[in-house]
């Protein structure tokens, strides 16, 4: 006869009303059952003092050591009794594993790819410009506290014209962005949130709904479906939580009101959903921990396309009483029990081919190399970002781009790391052939050609070209190739050659990931973009359309290797690298662009449209030098003066070696001689800025970090703050 203890953190068995159910049902299926307590356990004579069920009472008896353990307790209160659990676990097999907590679980689930594409992003709420920058991309959102329960603290936010909307908690009210963002900071100070997109699951009468999926391990060791109900919110609720007053529904007639010729399609599709998931963190359990789970219950929406989500997965889930289901699920629970006692060879069998299933099945790490005359830092922070979401990324600082920083990379990355991203600079022929060596990239991705560093190249575009193209040639020559379409220039990179797959991005001209409808927002650029056959809309939290390429290319990388729209568009909310169109705020509504990085004529004219897309009354241009630009100096110097008067800049201020030829061009097109200014002494800068500088200005600052154009940016940020 099969003996079960079922363990508890509470003493006494009359205070647990499912011990009642589990000590029947053992006697039923012939097993002897006794309930007991982690105090009561004795190691020296292997019993336990544990109650047994008699006669409609429960009796002290001392027993013998099960020979299986139903673990029924709360793990954080069993966990004062670690000890003597894991010396129990050492002795007996036990039915039941905790698969950890929501968050534990979604990450594991992303990290195994399989069902990754199901959950829903989610974000923990670090500031407000988070927060905003979230609701930005997706407008609707839900914000909740990270340890919620029983749908309690959970908030329906919705973006609307600059207003927004507020339910949840009693609250239905519209605010201002200000009083928003009091609403958020004041949550925050209280404890932590999470932010996710609002997948909306809506009955034809309008109530929000999800459907919960309960599976357990039978007799035989195998999962079977103990029930699948919908749980519905009631009216103006969004919250379909028993708990918080949702009500629930038999799976049948729901579906059949809901979906009509759909409902038998659905239904089954939910029931594969149920057991292919369940047999897949099974897996994931048996690899990471060398142990089996025996039941879980999934909660998951399905939005207006019938696309699933899963909103939580919960370890050993509740029944609601309206079903009477708890008899069902304990039946399961002893009969596994009993295969568990018996089976253990078997069970152990199938714990190592879960792990060397596992093993086999891990694919190459993708080594991904970003170059480019400009965008390489954006580009790799936005994909980086993009990839961990569900990967442990190696990302290279910012800036770390040559040889002797790949050599140093080279050493650091490690097993550990599911994808690689790195930056290859480069401002002379051979440099990215040696950065190909020290580590061979097999995804790669040329941001564009442009006229960085083209002075050491004879002022020739195709001799960058040339060089750019040692990506090319140094990479897997079966691998990932992108490539800017609209980019003039990078027609000269030497593609012929290559066998792997070249994939395009670009705004202008027809490409594999082709981007539309860019707009400037409040928070930065969205755009739209065609995505696995959907249309997908996306935001990127800072400004310029030169910014929606380097995104272009992070998406494309990210989509080749089997991301889904939602963790890409997640993913966008990249932390943006320090002093690349950085706003900030000042006192008279002034607005200053930080730019001060890099400057190359491309760039200098991007920065001016974000200038002329952002300001709305006086638009100041602060434009330091352009170094290595060799002969082309005054060529390209004069096209940013031409472009300076084409835009409408109200004030031209330059700044550094012969700067003053953007001026002289700007003039002779026809911009006022008092409205153009040039300085090599920053001090005198300084000094014109404190007289010329007024209300509601909004002035760019552009300029390479080697001329030190940042220390005029302190200087306006520190007077006018």
């Amino acid at each position: 006869m099969t003996i079960i203890g079922m363990l508890h953190h509470r003493k006494d068995p009359e205070t647990v009303m499912k011990a009642y159910a589990f000590a029947a049902v053992a006697e039923a299926e012939g097993a002897k059952f006794y309930y007991f307590s982690p105090g009561e356990v004795n190691f020296t004579n292997r019993t336990i003092k544990g109650q047994v069920y008699e006669k409609g009472e429960w009796k002290t008896k001392i027993m013998p050591f099960p020979n299986v353990i139903y673990n029924a307790g709360s793990p954080e209160k069993l966990s004062k009794s670690k000890e003597t659990i894991d010396k129990l676990k050492k002795e007996i097999p036990f039915t039941t594993y905790s698969i950890g907590n929501k968050w534990s679980v979604n990450r594991r689930l992303k990290e195994a790819k399989d069902f990754a594409s199901y959950l829903i992003p989610t974000e923990v709420v670090k500031n407000t410009n988070h927060f905003f920058k979230f609701l930005s991309a997706f407008e609707k959102v839900v914000f909740k506290p990270i340890d919620g329960r029983k749908g309690k603290g959970i908030f329906f936010i919705v973006q609307e014209e600059g207003r927004y909307s507020v339910k949840g908690e009693g609250t239905n009210r519209i605010y201002g962005s200000s009083q928003l963002n009091g609403f958020i900071k004041q949550k925050l100070s209280k404890e932590t949130f999470i932010v996710q997109p609002y997948i909306q699951s809506v009955t034809k009468t309008g109530q929000v709904f999800d459907f919960r999926l309960h599976v357990q391990k039978d007799g035989k060791g195998e999962w079977v479906i103990t029930t699948i109900y919908p749980r519905i919110a009631p009216h103006g609720s969004i919250i379909a939580n028993i708990n918080s007053g949702g009500y629930t529904n038999y799976l049948d007639p729901f579906l059949e009101q809901e979906f009509k010729d759909e409902a038998f399609n659905i239904r089954k599709k939910l029931e594969f959903f149920s057991l292919s998931l369940a047999k897949h963190l099974d897996e994931l359990q048996m690899e990471k921990f060398g142990e089996v789970i025996d039941e879980i219950g999934v909660d998951i929406g399905m939005d207006e396309q019938r696309k699933l989500w899963i909103y939580e997965v919960n370890w050993r889930p509740g029944c609601p009483p309206a079903f009477y289901l708890e008899l069902d699920v304990v039946k399961n629970t002893i009969k596994y029990a009993m295969y568990v006692a018996k089976n253990q060879n078997t069970i152990q069998l199938k714990i190592k081919e879960a792990k060397r299933k596992r093993s086999s099945e891990k694919q190459e790490t993708p080594i991904i190399a970003i170059t480019g005359s400009a965008g390489k830092t954006t580009t790799k922070a936005f994909l980086s970002s993009i990839l961990s979401k569900k990967w442990n990324v190696f990302e290279s600082k910012d800036y770390w781009n040559t040889t002797e920083h790949t050599k140093k990379h080279a050493a650091e990355i490690n097993s550990s790391h599911q994808a690689v991203v790195l930056e290859y600079g480069m401002a002379y022929p051979g440099v990215i052939t040696e950065h190909c060596r020290i580590i061979k990239p097999n995804m790669s991705i040329v941001t564009n050609v442009g006229l960085a560093h083209v002075g050491n190249f004879n002022g020739d575009p195709r001799g960058v070209a040339k060089a750019k193209s040692e990506l090319i040639h140094g990479m897997d020559q079966y691998g990932v190739l992108c490539l800017n379409k609209d980019n003039d220039n990078s027609r000269f990179l030497e593609t012929q050659n290559f066998k792997g797959e070249t994939i395009t991005i670009g705004i202008h001209k027809p490409a594999d990931y082709r981007a539309y409808d860019v707009q400037y927002t409040e928070q930065g650029m969205s755009f739209k973009l065609k995505l696995q056959n959907e249309e997908v809309e996306l935001f990127i939290p800072i400004f310029g359309e030169h910014h929606v390429y380097n995104a272009l290319s992070a998406i494309a990388i990210a989509d080749q290797l089997g991301f889904s729209p939602m963790e890409i568009k997640t993913g966008l909310l990249f932390k943006k690298p320090p002093r690349r169109l950085t706003i900030y705020n000042c006192k008279d509504n002034i607005t200053l662009i930080d730019d001060t990085v890099h400057s190359h004529p491309e760039g200098v004219r991007a920065a001016i449209d974000v200038l002329v897309n952002l300001a709305k009354h006086r638009k100041i241009a602060i434009i330091g030098q352009m170094r290595e630009l060799g002969d082309l100096r005054e060529k390209e110097y004069q096209k940013v003066g031409d472009y300076v008067q084409q835009q409408g800049i109200d004030l031209l201020i330059t700044y550094g070696f012969r700067t003053e030829e953007i001026g002289a061009r700007a003039l002779k097109k026809g911009m006022a001689a008092d409205k153009i200014h040039h300085f090599t002494d920053r001090e005198k800068l300084h000094a014109l800025l404190s007289t010329l500088i007024r209300k509601d200005d909004t002035i760019l600052i552009k300029g390479a970090s080697k001329t030190n154009m940042f220390e005029t940016v302190k200087f306006i940020d520190q007077n006018y703050s």
